[in-house]
């Protein structure tokens, strides 16, 4: 059976990343089944994106599993501690650090994939233009991948998962230009962690400087609306 014929799942947060590892899936020939977090972030339009998307690349299936990881706390997304507005801090884990959210994310897109008999998860991580968070390395996915097929009746039986990460070694402008050649509207992602009443990106934590900053260097138009 190939790609064309299968299908994907796909961590779609609502941000650039998770737009563009989906549109990069699509256009590898799968269908796609997305899965977003509702995990009680302070960014809950990044949902709202997450829904256009899903059903601008016609997704299959689009879940949004709550999940209210406020219970939790530990981070500036999901406990009342502020989000950082003076840049990226360089070797250091900021406090938008939501604890072990990638691990648990890709657990869920397991169960999902193993429920649907998908075998290929898609994730948005990145190693490069990031704020250095430990669940975003090529180790860390590399484990998961090994994990997945020693927890699951799929991967015991040898129908192994494949954990996609096409986004990996890519800066925020090759990401920003890889949207543009998808002609995917990169208006329809959200980016910032801490947004105004009305809906606007706040322009200063590190998600939409990241953000901003690879657009410029790609030479396109950032069509987010900045406070």
């Amino acid at each position: 059976m190939n790609s064309k014929s299968k299908s994907a799942i796909v961590l779609l947060s609502g941000g650039l990343d998770s737009m563009v590892v989906a549109g990069l899936a699509k256009e590898a020939g799968y269908a796609l089944v997305a899965l977003t977090i509702d995990y009680n972030q302070r960014h809950r339009i990044e949902l709202e994106s997450a829904a256009k998307i899903a059903a601008h690349l016609n997704a299959i299936e689009h879940i949004i599993l709550p999940l209210d990881l406020t219970r939790f706390g530990g981070s500036a997304l999901t406990a009342d501690i502020d989000v950082p507005k003076d840049g990226v801090e360089e070797n250091a884990i900021p406090v938008t650090y939501v604890p072990a959210r990638n691990t648990i994310f890709l657990s869920l897109c397991l169960g999902l994939a193993e429920a649907r008999g998908a075998r290929d998860l898609w994730i948005g991580v990145n190693a490069l233009d990031y704020s250095g968070y430990p669940d975003c390395r090529p180790e860390f996915i590399r484990s998961f991948e090994a994990m997945a097929n020693l927890a699951t009746k799929a991967g015991v039986e040898g129908d192994a998962f494949t954990v996609h990460t096409p986004l990996l070694h890519m800066s925020k402008a090759d990401i920003a230009t890889q949207a543009a050649r998808l002609g995917l509207d990169a208006g329809m992602s959200w980016s910032c962690y801490d947004p105004t009443s009305d809906n606007k990106a706040c322009g200063k934590c590190d998600s939409c400087r990241l953000r901003a900053k690879g657009f410029a260097d790609a030479g396109l138009v950032d069509p987010t609306e900045y406070v």
